[in-house]
């Protein structure tokens, strides 16, 4: 099969990947803060709620000191809070 140039990437070896869709949807993104002081905790550890047809994913980000994250998939697929500001809003 040929595909087009701009799915088209190297891997680190110099081999050629296609870059293929595996779903789409829409995401949520947010990070953790101390409740008293409003602070950023956990040194900037964030989590992303991928939503798509197929159901939900949630994953926490955990910064590495060299600058890359560690992703760990949480199981639990409760439904979450998250504060927007000025309310709570369900993602």
């Amino acid at each position: 099969m040929e595909y087009p140039g701009s799915v088209l990437t190297r891997n680190k070896r110099g081999e050629a990947e296609v870059r293929n869709l595996l779903e789409r949807g829409e995401f949520v993104r947010y990070n953790y803060t101390d409740p008293e002081t409003g602070k950023v905790v956990e040194s900037g550890k964030t989590s992303i709620i991928l939503m798509s047809e197929r159901g939900v994913q949630h994953l926490f980000l955990i910064p590495l000191k060299d600058g890359h994250f560690l992703t760990v998939a949480d199981r639990d697929k409760k439904l979450r809070h998250v504060w927007d500001g000025s309310k709570a809003v369900r993602v």
